[in-house]
């Protein structure tokens, strides 16, 4: 159980070291919270995710209940990357996940 600064500094590591390896996506399972409403750690990495998208540091980030392929960003993120057709939470509506896109 990390804290929400841990949260976010492991985020930022793994993004980091997913660019320097030129992965295309990548798929982050931070849960939805323990008491089922939506837990800090899951506000703080979409919160994180969301900036970082602005700045232009990841392509895109899809948020596990939009994950489907009749969403137009999980469109775009599986015509960047075939690997993602085949994820078992596609078409779920999993709310303890996020999708990344470089």
């Amino acid at each position: 159980m990390p804290t929400v600064d841990t949260a976010r500094r492991r985020l930022a590591e793994i993004i980091k070291n997913c660019r320097n390896r030129g992965v295309s996506a990548v798929k982050v399972i931070h849960g939805y919270g323990s008491q089922g409403i939506g837990g800090a750690i899951r506000i703080a990495v979409r919160k994180s995710l969301a900036k970082r998208v602005r700045t232009g540091e990841i392509k895109l980030c899809i948020w596990g209940e939009n994950w489907s392929v009749l969403d137009q960003q999980s469109q775009t993120a599986l015509a960047r990357c075939d690997a993602l057709s085949g994820d078992m939470d596609l078409g779920v509506g999993n709310p303890g996940i996020t999708l990344i896109v470089f």
